[in-house]
């Protein structure tokens, strides 16, 4: 599966304009028009900025329709030209973002009356970046919706998301219409850090310091010698940390020609190493839980004495006199003792809250800093005046609420420190991932005849493409690549799931972060950094716990009102206990000794604007998404976010394709009937030669077959096959050696009007009723012999059907194969609805159709053919085994190609949403109880109040405790009964 992972496809294929194969035509004709600019826009200005765009269009039949779609497009504004190809069903629009964006032209497509689905073009320069920046001093989804707002405002930024669990932004944006330094500033003018992770320009991108340098001239001399070399691209230097980023092009050239080209310059004096690692997430992770542990401290220093003198001292007779004398007029020495201490951890250590609340009311938001500050500024300020007025007077005796701001301040710092400690754990999966790659590899240098003659032990950072590496037993596999030499069995449950030791020969794939069990392997590295298996999972792990699930709109509405709605109920509080007080609503005897009606007022409002807790909502759904695609990846199972999880929750039916799904996908030929006096060596190296090309497993079953009639199995030849095509679903034709070939099932015969003989109907029949595939091979329009195919199903399949329907979920069967065989199967597996002879897009419609019943629908396939309705589905699951188009349809990546894992697939999602509300029954029900408590409705039956440090000791709780019922999922296992299959050897081989 991760060897899928390697370069998973944009395309979505297998409707009309496709076939089988993957094959999507001819590249499309340039023909100029006239560009098209908007009402006071000259060329001019518009140059530079230009994109080119490619959509699939379903549903043109001949070149009026292909006009009707071409003039439509280029009635918008902004299009510099648009070309459309009614043979390929394809639309090629170069336009100018600034003016239009591609989902405005697919609309006007689709208005027109046809389908459009945007296309990566192979051809055209990637349009598309992907920014990661981490952001720091976001304490709520206010602050998160604020950035997003901005980031997505700029113009070039397609889409910009914003997750407040992991501090971290991912925008999709055009490098031609706005760099990555644009994204930062907008990212800081919101009061926020921006921190660059990576950017889609630095996919081969390394950083080297070097050692040595004195002058600018040395500088300039290893630039210069840099830039001179093919395929570097781009040098940025940083001169005060000696650090040299090099983006280059990895199939010219690659990092260790850059350390040997700075060494051997300027006399030998420089010295040159891969940058050392930090500036990543943990490093940032790590430094924000330094800060909060710090300031937690020196805020403790100074609050415990402040606490002492106001709520300890006063009970001890010999103390309570020294806190009780007078300093100046009424002014006692307790009161000047906690003001001094209490105003550094006001102003000082709470200086963050300022700063956030600043910012945010500067661009029109309010968040939990802002609370914080006016609850806290509140309770300083009014004893501040208290302070002051017992200074200037003979009678009058202060009431101080120091204690309150200093330890709300102190048990704020404490809970954030613990939520910031609990967060990094939720993203401990991608961690132990990027920890899989090894620190060293040993490099090989060969001779011409491939014999080894050095080895030397390397940073495995420096690994290039084409490197010969030598993994040792027990040692990591350093990079992907294959097997050229030895033989042994590699470990790969760190990135597969999968628990046995797979056996490894030469010619074999290997991945990067597995491990070598006993022989010794010599293997050619393919793809390094950035475009390795472990990188691509490890990136789209980060998508997935970047993506929102839906339901986190519910806490993203009530955040835009939570915070001024709490200011308005504080403020409301103190207003209505205090005119109660004033017009002695309430007996005197309720007021403590040592306060008055306005200071009891205060306390209630501060308590109000101090408990309420935003962040513990805007916690509630990302960090449960966070944790739970973490497990599914521990687990062998990639959902690619919050929206795949939130609609697998729902399922409850799913259409299972057969060949790979249900059965092994590895079919065989067993048995073969000819209608016609003929070498079977000969017809099989007819029929190879016409499917030689395909990557449909039973074309692969046949040629592996004919290989066995070949002189040279290991290195069979075929005859040229020319006029090759591909009927999708049903089979393939072509001429080789001047006769016409098809080769396909009993429709496509038909369609053809090939007769078929009655013994080859019997023989069809009795082949479907062994459950196995049928295949008919015409020569020259004459039906000459059937093939057996048979495809074993998986040992799991019924078992996993059984436990679907004790679910309550119901399963169907979909597949191109004829219905004899669909049937057979179906009813080993214990399927009662079967769709049989279906089109790829048959099955899309049949998935709609469920949709439109009222099913929510998960569709599990492996193939090309699966791909529409995988993306048709609610939930589409593709099996780790099957093609790149397919996983890169799918919300779901099955990684193991075990059946068994759809049931875990659904069962974590079940139990995240089940997080996930228990979160936001608990966000919700602590504001919905918290806040009247805090305002005091308590009080006039029971006397209990609730002072405001304890109300902010609460508060920071709140969103501890959300984090860790969302860590809970680490403890997360599979249903029992699956474990059992395993026990009783039910698994795939």
């Amino acid at each position: 599966m991760a060897e899928k992972l390697l370069s998973l496809a944009c395309i979505r294929s297998g409707e009309s304009g496709s076939n089988r194969y993957g094959h999507v035509g001819s590249p499309l004709p340039h023909y100029p028009s006239m560009p098209k600019y908007p009402k006071g826009v000259s060329s001019k200005n518009m140059e530079g900025s230009e994109s080119k765009v490619l959509f699939s269009v379903t549903g043109m039949t001949c070149s009026a329709c292909a006009g009707s779609v071409e003039k439509a497009v280029k009635r918008l504004p902004g299009i510099k030209e648009a070309v459309v190809d009614v043979l390929n069903n394809r639309a090629q629009v170069l336009f100018y973002p600034t003016f239009v964006d591609v989902e405005t032209i697919r609309g006007t497509i689709e208005d027109v009356g046809f389908e459009a689905t945007l296309v990566e073009d192979e051809t055209n320069e990637k349009s598309t970046y992907v920014c990661r920046l981490q952001i720091k001093g976001m304490t709520c989804t206010s602050c998160s919706t604020t950035v997003e707002s901005a980031l997505q405002a700029l113009p070039g930024v397609q889409k910009a998301q914003v997750a407040l669990a992991t501090e971290e932004a991912e925008i999709r944006y055009d490098p031609k219409v706005v760099s990555y330094n644009q994204l930062i500033e907008a990212v800081e003018d919101t009061g926020f850090e921006g921190i660059l992770i990576s950017t889609g320009e630095d996919s081969s991108k390394i950083q080297l310091k070097v050692e040595g340098l004195r002058t600018s001239n040395s500088i300039r001399l290893i630039e210069n010698s840099l830039q001179a070399l093919p395929g570097v691209q781009e040098v940025d230097i940083d001169p005060e940390l000696g650090k040299f980023s090099i983006s280059y092009k990895p199939d010219l050239i690659g990092p260790r020609n850059f350390i040997e080209v700075i060494e051997s310059t300027g006399s030998g004096r420089f010295k040159a190493m891969i940058f050392p690692q930090g500036g990543g997430r943990e490093s940032h992770r790590d430094e924000e839980i330094k800060q909060y542990y710090r300031s937690f401290l020196w805020s403790t220093v100074f609050t415990v004495p402040v606490f002492l003198t106001s709520m300890v001292f006063m009970y001890i007779p010999g103390l309570k006199s020294g806190m009780d004398a007078k300093v100046v007029n009424m002014l006692t020495a307790g009161e000047l003792i906690r003001w001094v201490l209490s105003t550094p951890v006001q102003f000082v250590i709470g200086r963050r809250f300022y700063t956030g609340a600043y910012k945010a009311l500067r661009h029109g938001s309010a968040n939990m800093d802002v609370l914080i500050a006016l609850g806290t500024n509140a309770a300083y300020f009014y004893s501040v005046y208290s302070v002051l007025r017992a200074a200037t007077s003979q009678s009058f005796e202060s009431m101080d609420f120091f204690e309150t701001s200093a330890m709300l301040i102190s048990f704020i710092l404490l809970g954030k420190y613990l939520e910031v400690l609990a967060k990094g754990k939720t993203s401990e999966a991608i961690a132990k991932l990027m920890d899989l790659s090894p620190d060293a590899a040993i490099l090989l240098t060969l001779d011409s005849e491939g014999n080894v003659i050095h080895e030397e032990e390397i940073d495995s950072r420096l690994i290039q493409k084409n490197d010969v590496i030598k993994i040792i037993p027990g040692a990591k596999v350093a990079s992907d690549g294959y097997v050229i030499w030895g033989q042994s069995h590699v470990n790969e449950s760190m990135i597969t799931g999968e628990a046995r030791a797979v056996a490894k020969r030469k010619g074999d794939t290997v991945i990067g972060g597995t491990v070598n069990e006993n022989g010794v392997l010599h293997i050619k590295a393919t793809r390094v950094g950035s475009e390795s298996a472990l990188s691509q999972i490890v990136r789209l792990v980060e998508s997935a716990q970047m993506a929102k699930a839906p339901v986190q709109k519910f806490a993203d509405r009530i955040s835009k009102f939570f915070v001024p709605l709490v200011i308005v109920l504080s403020f409301s509080t103190w207003l209505a206990w205090f005119l109660a007080g004033k017009f002695h609503a309430y007996p005197k005897s309720w007021i403590p000794s040592s306060m008055d009606s306005f200071q009891l007022a205060l306390q209630f409002g501060i308590s109000v604007m101090v408990i309420a807790c935003p962040c513990a909502l805007g916690l509630a759904t990302p960090t449960a998404v966070m944790v739970g695609t973490g497990v599914g990846a521990s687990q062998g199972v990639l959902i690619k976010g919050g929206q795949a999880l939130e609609s697998a929750h729902k399922v409850n039916c799913i259409v299972f394709d057969k060949t790979g799904t249900l059965t092994m996908g590895k079919p065989v030929v067993v048995n073969t009937r000819l209608f016609k006096t003929m070498v079977l060596g000969e017809f099989y190296e007819l029929v190879a030669a016409a499917e030689v090309n395909s990557e449909h497993p039973l074309a692969k079953a046949i040629v592996e077959y004919a290989k066995k009639f070949q002189e040279d199995e290991d290195n069979p030849t075929w005859p040229e096959a020319q006029d090759f095509t591909s009927v999708t679903g049903h089979g393939v034709k072509a001429v080789v050696r001047n006769k016409e070939l098809i080769v396909g099932n009993k429709s496509m015969m038909l369609e053809e009007n090939i007769v078929i003989p009655l013994d080859a109907e019997e023989i069809l029949a009795e082949t479907e009723g062994l459950a196995q595939t049928g295949i008919l091979v015409a020569i020259d329009r004459k039906l000459v012999g059937v093939l057996a195919i048979s495809d074993p199903l998986k040992p799991s399949a019924g078992e996993v059907i059984s436990i679907l329907k004790s679910m309550k979920i119901r399963s169907i069967m979909v597949t191109g194969d004829n219905w004899g065989t669909a049937n057979s199967i179906a009813r080993e597996v214990g399927i009662d609805t079967v769709i049989a002879e279906a089109k790829p897009e048959d099955k899309a419609e049949r998935v709609k159709e469920l949709q439109a019943s009222g099913y929510v629908v998960a569709m599990v396939g492996d193939g090309i053919n699966d791909s529409p309705a995988l993306v048709a589905a609610d939930v589409g699951m593709a099996i780790g085994a099957g093609t790149d188009i397919a996983i890169e349809a799918a919300d779901i990546v099955l990684m193991k190609s075990y059946l068994e894992d759809v049931i875990t697939a659904i069962d974590l999602s079940r139990k995240t949403f089940v997080r996930i509300r228990l979160n936001y029954v608990w966000a919700l029900g602590y504001n919905l109880i918290g806040i009247p408590i805090a305002a005091g409705v308590l009080f006039p039956s029971t006397r209990f109040r609730l002072p405001p440090w304890i109300a902010g000791a609460a508060m920071a709780a709140s969103s501890v405790s959300v984090v860790c019922c969302s860590l809970l999922l680490k403890y997360y296992r599979r249903p029992k009964i699956l474990d059992n299959l395993e026990m009783r050897g039910i698994t795939v081989e």
